[in-house]
């Protein structure tokens, strides 16, 4: 898998979410969905633990940058 970067606002939410970096890789590697959010972003969504999970990223040739996590 490609190289994954957690901005500060990311790393803070995972925290306060209870959700895991593994399970951002799952969410990431088996969406639901994934689609095309505001000014190049894109948002994937997934099920872990009974909750929907969205996460808004950033995706370059070389990585991808976590911007937040709902």
């Amino acid at each position: 898998m490609m190289k994954i970067d957690y901005s500060d606002h990311a790393e803070k939410r995972i925290k306060q979410r209870g959700i895991t970096k593994l399970e951002i890789e799952h969410i990431l590697k088996y969406p639901m969905y994934i689609k095309k959010s505001f000014e190049g972003t894109k948002e994937a969504s997934g099920e872990i633990r009974n909750r929907i999970i969205k996460i808004k990223f950033i995706e370059t040739e070389n990585y991808i940058r976590i911007i937040t996590v709902i």
